[in-house]
């Protein structure tokens, strides 16, 4: 097991040891042990400034985010024994949590892969690789989920925005095997039809699963408008709880036809509408026609992607919920949620508030949300903790 050494300047090694995974290329003494020296993805030893070894990791010399810690150590090989072994380990607490095979599998750094996410449908496994390291073992990778899962198919969904960062192409394929029929998400019950090849992300949010599970005490017998809906996981669930009309809005026409198929498919057609729309005009024209709703959801894709969208995003936050309070009956509940890492939960909160004293009306948070279990955080990596959410109370002042 012949490494190449990572060398890291004197002091940059206390976050590694601290249990951080990424080390920045200004951490890097590129005088002993110089960047152009390394090919994307290639395993090095990442050293103290004394060149004691710390782990082992791969490396990308052209990504901000230069390396990523594997193994602590160097006794182990990043190998398939070691992938398989991993793999396992994560599989244990999603079979402790779940009673069928339909969760997040993989969630990166906090299972202990850096770029790495697999989703799990029944027997398809849909992965993403999102780094040069986890893009160069992706055949290891595979062959590792052959042996632990023995799905029927996997699927390599590679086309995210992390990827550009690491000069990576976009692009799906089938790892092994073939999809002979529909690929289904199943949450609470309900079957949800979803397109591992050309849906977004990996097909489907298990993260939202668990305070999507939250919705009973507040949808039955109520009208719910569930914007930024996908494939209509909030308002599919809200119907199967009891409301008493859903309309889910989406700016996607195959998401629209989607959500109209899986409503078909759990029988709920007779209770759910799905409009095409984009959500803040499609908001702005429920108002004109004082339309007025229960029950609102807010789940949008993330308005902050980059530190320097902050301003622009938090504007965009505040305005959206403020938009669906003025279409909330009295005493209506608004569900909101941000998947932005930038965006902290204190700032979403405030967003919330600032919109509500803007018209006049009082908020209680009931509960607050967070990412379900299968996409456990780690706590000395802050972005793992990304996705939070609020179930408001919102009434008159």
């Amino acid at each position: 097991m012949e490494y190449p050494a990572l060398i890291l300047k004197r002091g940059e090694d206390a976050r590694l040891r601290a249990g951080h995974l990424w080390v920045f290329s200004n951490e890097v003494d590129v005088a002993k042990s110089p960047l152009s020296a390394f090919t994307p993805g290639e395993i090095c030893v990442i050293c103290d400034s004394q060149q004691h070894p710390i782990g082992i990791g791969y490396i990308n010399p052209n990504s901000l985010i230069c390396a990523r810690l594997i193994v602590r150590g160097i006794e182990h090989a990043v190998d398939r024994s070691l992938l398989v072994h991993r793999l396992r380990v994560a599989l244990g607490l999603r079979e402790r949590l779940y009673s069928e095979p339909y969760y997040r599998l993989f969630y990166g750094e906090s299972d202990g892969l850096p770029g790495l996410v697999l989703d799990r449908y029944g027997d398809v496994i849909v992965g993403q690789t999102t780094t040069a390291g986890t893009e160069r073992l992706k055949d290891d990778i595979a062959a590792a989920v052959l042996k632990v899962i023995k799905p029927a198919a996997m699927v390599w969904k590679n086309d995210s925005g992390a990827r550009t960062m690491e000069s990576l192409p976009d692009y799906s394929e089938i790892a092994f095997g073939e999809i002979t029929h529909p690929v289904i998400a199943r949450e609470g019950g309900l079957d949800f039809q979803i397109d591992p090849i050309d849906g977004q992300k990996t097909g489907w949010f298990y993260d939202q699963r668990a305070n999507r599970d939250q919705l009973a005490p507040f949808v039955a017998g109520k009208r719910v408008l569930d914007m930024f809906s996908y494939l209509g996981g909030w308002g599919l669930r809200a119907a199967a709880m009891g409301a008493s009309e859903v309309v889910c809005v989406d700016a996607s026409a195959s998401a629209v036809e989607a959500i109209t198929r899986n409503a078909a498919a759990n029988g709920l057609s007779d209770r759910v509408t799905a409009r095409k729309a984009d959500a803040f005009e499609e908001l702005k024209r429920l108002r004109e026609q004082r339309e007025r709703f229960d029950v609102i959801i807010l789940d949008p894709p993330a308005f902050v992607k980059r530190k320097k969208d902050f301003a622009e995003g938090r504007l965009a936050y505040r305005r959206i919920n403020e938009m669906a309070m003025q279409l909330l009956a009295k005493d209506g509940i608004l569900v909101t949620c941000s998947c932005s890492y930038h965006m902290s939960r204190t700032t979403l909160l405030e967003a919330v508030q600032q919109g509500a004293r803007h018209l006049d009306r009082q908020v209680q948070v009931l509960m607050q949300l967070q990412q379900a279990p299968d996409h456990p955080v780690h706590p000395a990596i802050v972005e793992t903790d990304y996705l939070k959410g609020f179930i408001c109370r919102v009434l008159p002042a």
